[in-house]
Protein backbone atom coordinates (compact mmCIF):
# COMPACT_ATOMS: atom_id res chain seq x y z
CA UNK A 1 0.00 0.00 0.00
CA UNK A 2 1.36 3.39 -1.00
CA UNK A 3 1.68 5.76 1.93
CA UNK A 4 0.29 9.11 0.83
CA UNK A 5 1.22 12.16 2.87
CA UNK A 6 -1.36 13.39 5.30
CA UNK A 7 -1.77 16.82 6.81
CA UNK A 8 -3.07 18.58 9.89
CA UNK A 9 -6.09 20.66 8.89
CA UNK A 10 -7.17 22.18 12.20
CA UNK A 11 -6.50 21.76 15.90
CA UNK A 12 -7.72 22.78 19.33
CA UNK A 13 -6.26 22.91 22.84
CA UNK A 14 -8.41 23.20 25.97
CA UNK A 15 -6.70 23.74 29.33
CA UNK A 16 -6.45 26.25 32.18
CA UNK A 17 -9.88 27.80 31.53
CA UNK A 18 -8.98 28.61 27.93
CA UNK A 19 -9.79 27.30 24.45
CA UNK A 20 -7.23 27.86 21.70
CA UNK A 21 -8.50 27.08 18.19
CA UNK A 22 -5.96 26.93 15.36
CA UNK A 23 -3.49 28.94 17.41
CA UNK A 24 -5.95 31.67 18.42
CA UNK A 25 -7.49 32.02 21.87
CA UNK A 26 -11.26 31.96 21.25
CA UNK A 27 -12.48 31.65 24.84
CA UNK A 28 -10.85 32.41 28.18
CA UNK A 29 -12.31 33.11 31.62
CA UNK A 30 -11.08 33.70 35.15
CA UNK A 31 -10.02 30.53 37.02
CA UNK A 32 -13.02 28.40 37.98
CA UNK A 33 -13.84 24.70 38.20
CA UNK A 34 -14.25 22.65 35.05
CA UNK A 35 -18.02 22.27 35.40
CA UNK A 36 -18.44 26.05 35.36
CA UNK A 37 -15.87 26.56 32.62
CA UNK A 38 -17.47 23.98 30.32
CA UNK A 39 -20.95 25.42 30.93
CA UNK A 40 -19.77 28.94 30.10
CA UNK A 41 -17.97 27.71 26.99
CA UNK A 42 -21.10 25.93 25.77
CA UNK A 43 -23.09 29.14 26.26
CA UNK A 44 -20.41 31.28 24.63
CA UNK A 45 -20.41 29.24 21.42
CA UNK A 46 -24.22 28.96 21.49
CA UNK A 47 -24.12 25.17 21.35
CA UNK A 48 -27.62 23.75 21.84
CA UNK A 49 -27.23 20.25 23.28
CA UNK A 50 -29.15 19.53 26.53
CA UNK A 51 -27.57 16.08 26.87
CA UNK A 52 -24.21 17.82 27.52
CA UNK A 53 -25.20 18.53 31.14
CA UNK A 54 -25.62 14.82 31.89
CA UNK A 55 -22.16 13.87 30.63
CA UNK A 56 -19.15 13.21 32.82
CA UNK A 57 -16.26 15.68 32.74
CA UNK A 58 -14.14 13.61 30.33
CA UNK A 59 -16.96 13.43 27.80
CA UNK A 60 -17.68 17.16 28.18
CA UNK A 61 -14.02 17.90 27.47
CA UNK A 62 -13.92 15.69 24.37
CA UNK A 63 -17.33 16.96 23.24
CA UNK A 64 -16.32 20.64 23.43
CA UNK A 65 -13.13 20.11 21.47
CA UNK A 66 -14.73 17.96 18.80
CA UNK A 67 -17.71 20.29 18.49
CA UNK A 68 -15.56 23.27 17.54
CA UNK A 69 -13.47 21.22 15.09
CA UNK A 70 -16.16 19.09 13.46
CA UNK A 71 -19.16 21.44 13.27
CA UNK A 72 -17.67 23.45 10.37
CA UNK A 73 -16.87 20.32 8.32
CA UNK A 74 -19.65 17.79 8.94
CA UNK A 75 -22.59 17.63 6.60
CA UNK A 76 -26.14 16.69 7.56
CA UNK A 77 -26.88 15.67 3.96
CA UNK A 78 -24.26 12.95 3.54
CA UNK A 79 -22.40 10.40 5.62
CA UNK A 80 -19.30 11.81 7.26
CA UNK A 81 -16.49 9.28 7.19
CA UNK A 82 -14.47 10.81 10.04
CA UNK A 83 -12.61 8.35 12.26
CA UNK A 84 -12.01 9.06 15.95
CA UNK A 85 -8.70 8.17 17.60
CA UNK A 86 -8.33 9.41 21.17
CA UNK A 87 -6.10 8.62 24.13
CA UNK A 88 -5.42 9.64 27.71
CA UNK A 89 -3.61 8.55 30.85
CA UNK A 90 -6.29 8.25 33.51
CA UNK A 91 -8.89 6.34 31.50
CA UNK A 92 -12.25 7.09 33.22
CA UNK A 93 -10.67 7.13 36.69
CA UNK A 94 -12.27 10.43 37.71
CA UNK A 95 -15.74 8.97 37.22
CA UNK A 96 -14.69 5.58 38.62
CA UNK A 97 -13.72 7.25 41.90
CA UNK A 98 -17.10 9.00 42.14
CA UNK A 99 -18.90 5.74 41.39
CA UNK A 100 -16.87 3.90 44.03
CA UNK A 101 -17.73 6.59 46.58
CA UNK A 102 -21.42 6.21 45.79
CA UNK A 103 -21.38 2.45 46.45
CA UNK A 104 -19.11 2.72 49.51
CA UNK A 105 -21.44 5.06 51.39
CA UNK A 106 -23.53 2.68 53.47
CA UNK A 107 -25.81 5.51 54.62
CA UNK A 108 -26.67 6.62 51.11
CA UNK A 109 -26.09 3.47 49.12
CA UNK A 110 -27.60 4.12 45.77
CA UNK A 111 -25.13 3.97 42.90
CA UNK A 112 -26.27 6.39 40.23
CA UNK A 113 -26.88 4.84 36.81
CA UNK A 114 -25.97 8.22 35.33
CA UNK A 115 -22.48 7.92 36.81
CA UNK A 116 -22.12 4.21 35.98
CA UNK A 117 -22.73 4.92 32.29
CA UNK A 118 -19.48 6.88 32.14
CA UNK A 119 -17.14 4.35 33.76
CA UNK A 120 -15.47 3.59 30.41
CA UNK A 121 -13.23 6.12 28.63
CA UNK A 122 -14.54 5.29 25.17
CA UNK A 123 -18.05 6.51 26.10
CA UNK A 124 -16.89 9.98 25.02
CA UNK A 125 -16.31 8.53 21.51
CA UNK A 126 -19.95 7.47 21.51
CA UNK A 127 -21.09 10.94 22.55
CA UNK A 128 -19.13 12.53 19.69
CA UNK A 129 -20.39 9.93 17.21
CA UNK A 130 -24.02 10.49 18.22
CA UNK A 131 -23.68 14.26 18.04
CA UNK A 132 -22.14 14.23 14.55
CA UNK A 133 -23.80 11.01 13.32
CA UNK A 134 -20.50 9.26 12.68
CA UNK A 135 -20.47 5.54 11.93
CA UNK A 136 -16.77 5.42 11.25
CA UNK A 137 -13.83 3.71 12.96
CA UNK A 138 -13.13 4.79 16.53
CA UNK A 139 -10.57 3.81 19.15
CA UNK A 140 -9.54 4.97 22.59
CA UNK A 141 -6.04 4.19 23.89
CA UNK A 142 -4.42 4.53 27.32
CA UNK A 143 -0.82 5.78 27.47
CA UNK A 144 1.42 7.14 30.24
CA UNK A 145 1.93 10.27 28.15
CA UNK A 146 0.82 11.66 24.81
CA UNK A 147 2.23 9.33 22.13
CA UNK A 148 2.40 11.55 19.06
CA UNK A 149 4.11 9.00 16.84
CA UNK A 150 1.56 6.27 17.52
CA UNK A 151 -1.41 8.61 17.05
CA UNK A 152 0.01 9.99 13.82
CA UNK A 153 0.84 6.53 12.40
CA UNK A 154 -2.54 5.11 13.35
CA UNK A 155 -4.34 8.04 11.73
CA UNK A 156 -2.23 7.71 8.57
CA UNK A 157 -3.10 4.01 8.28
CA UNK A 158 -6.83 4.79 8.48
CA UNK A 159 -6.51 7.50 5.82
CA UNK A 160 -4.27 5.53 3.46
CA UNK A 161 -6.41 2.40 3.66
CA UNK A 162 -9.49 4.54 2.85
CA UNK A 163 -11.15 3.57 6.12
CA UNK A 164 -11.62 7.29 6.77
CA UNK A 165 -11.70 10.53 4.78
CA UNK A 166 -10.52 12.46 7.84
CA UNK A 167 -9.39 11.54 11.35
CA UNK A 168 -10.09 13.43 14.55
CA UNK A 169 -7.27 12.38 16.83
CA UNK A 170 -5.70 13.54 20.06
CA UNK A 171 -5.48 13.53 23.83
CA UNK A 172 -8.30 14.10 26.33
CA UNK A 173 -7.12 13.81 29.91
CA UNK A 174 -9.24 14.66 32.94
CA UNK A 175 -8.63 13.73 36.56
CA UNK A 176 -9.48 15.65 39.68
CA UNK A 177 -9.97 19.03 37.96
CA UNK A 178 -6.68 18.66 36.07
CA UNK A 179 -7.49 18.60 32.39
CA UNK A 180 -6.10 19.01 28.90
CA UNK A 181 -7.61 18.33 25.52
CA UNK A 182 -5.56 18.44 22.36
CA UNK A 183 -7.46 17.42 19.25
CA UNK A 184 -6.67 17.80 15.59
CA UNK A 185 -8.24 16.91 12.27
CA UNK A 186 -5.94 15.07 9.86
CA UNK A 187 -6.70 14.62 6.17
CA UNK A 188 -5.11 14.28 2.76
CA UNK A 189 -5.47 17.92 1.75
CA UNK A 190 -2.58 20.18 2.61
CA UNK A 191 -3.24 23.30 4.67
CA UNK A 192 -0.45 25.79 4.09
CA UNK A 193 -0.61 27.11 7.66
CA UNK A 194 0.42 23.76 9.16
CA UNK A 195 2.87 22.60 6.50
CA UNK A 196 5.81 22.53 8.91
CA UNK A 197 3.83 21.41 11.97
CA UNK A 198 3.19 17.95 13.38
CA UNK A 199 0.91 16.85 16.18
CA UNK A 200 3.79 16.78 18.65
CA UNK A 201 4.80 20.42 18.09
CA UNK A 202 1.15 21.54 18.25
CA UNK A 203 0.47 19.54 21.42
CA UNK A 204 3.37 21.24 23.19
CA UNK A 205 2.37 24.78 22.22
Amino acid sequence: MTQNKTYIQSYIIIQNNEIVLNGTSVFKIEPTDFADFSKQALRNFEIQYPKFFKMDALSKLAFLGSELLLSPIVSSEEENNIALVLANKSSSLDTDVKYQESISDKENYYPSPAVFVYTLPNICLGEISIRHQLKSENSFFIFDAFNAEFMSNYSNILLNSDKADKVLCGWVEYFNEDYKAFLCVIGKEEIEKYRDENINTLYNK
